[in-house]
């Protein structure tokens, strides 16, 4: 099975998704790399901008932690020679794709040249338009860091934990699932799920790091079960509320209870994790 993998670099995901493109590199056959701070999506001040005023400035360390810091060492990682996914890709003529704009031609043109049978979405942050999934017989399956249809949207691990049972018995509130892309965001049928418990006081961002790990865990068994020919089914779940970015008196309110953006492991993770 022909897979195109497409991501970003991020303190969240970019350990996973090097695991995951390892784990699979006689099957990986595009790697498409999304820029989140791309003019189109405002660029990295006016994203800060936006973000601050809605949400004030309890998500700034979230962004920096998770995106910013990543980002900027991962291009200082290319200019020096490669991170460890570019390097990865060179080593195994895989092409790798810098996504401005996914449904664009520049990524349409790579797409059918690649051949894809499938599209592996793994914290991407554009949607799929019909031309870009119609290059993929099988269509395109997306990873999501909660238990759909529950905290559809950008921040799911923070939405979650806000949620998290208080009894140590009872079922998690965090997971991952597997679904398929489609036209609504986070909507498509899911093919498989996980809870996954967290120890508490984990941060929303420490929280995304490990669910993306079991992630890449979960996709592995459902590219196998595609590649098989015997797909899961397909439960189209009921469509909940979208969760947005939280607006500042919900992360007040929130870090009253202990529910934290960002913490101290993470601003080592800025750092550490394999971006570029």
């Amino acid at each position: 099975m022909r897979i195109a993998l497409f991501t970003l670099d991020s303190a969240l995901s970019s350990e996973a998704v090097l695991a995951l493109a390892r784990a699979r590199l006689g099957e990986i056959v595009l790697i498409g790399r999304s820029d989140p701070y791309r003019a189109a999506a405002g660029g990295m001040t006016g994203q800060l901008r936006r973000h601050w005023h809605h949400s004030g400035w309890r998500m700034l360390p979230f962004l920096l932690l998770g995106y910013a810091i990543p980002q900027a060492l991962g291009r200082l990682r290319r200019l020096l020679g490669g991170g460890a996914l570019t390097r990865l890709a060179r080593a195994h003529g895989i092409p790798l794709l810098e996504v401005q704009d996914i449904n664009a031609e520049p990524a349409l043109a790579a797409l059918r040249a690649a051949r894809p049978d499938l599209i592996l979405s793994f914290h991407f942050d554009q949607i799929f338009g019909e031309a870009a999934l119609a290059t993929a017989p099988m269509g395109g399956v997306n990873l999501h860091p909660s238990l759909l249809p529950r905290h559809r949207g950008p921040l799911p691990t923070f939405w979650a934990l806000l949620d998290q049972p208080q009894h140590p018995r009872a079922t998690p509130a965090t997971g991952v699932t597997l679904h398929r892309l489609a036209a609504r965001i986070d909507a498509g049928a899911i093919l498989a799920q996980q809870a996954v418990p967290l120890p508490p006081g984990t941060s929303a961002a420490t929280a995304a790091r490990h669910l993306h790990r079991q992630g890449a865990i979960l996709a592995g068994m459902v590219l196998d079960a595609l590649a098989a020919g015997t797909p899961p089914p397909g439960q189209q779940p009921d469509i909940l509320p979208y969760c947005p970015f939280p607006p500042a008196a919900l992360l007040r309110a929130a870090a009253r209870r202990g529910v934290r953006l960002a913490g101290w492991r993470d601003l080592l993770a800025a750092f550490t994790v394999p971006t570029g």
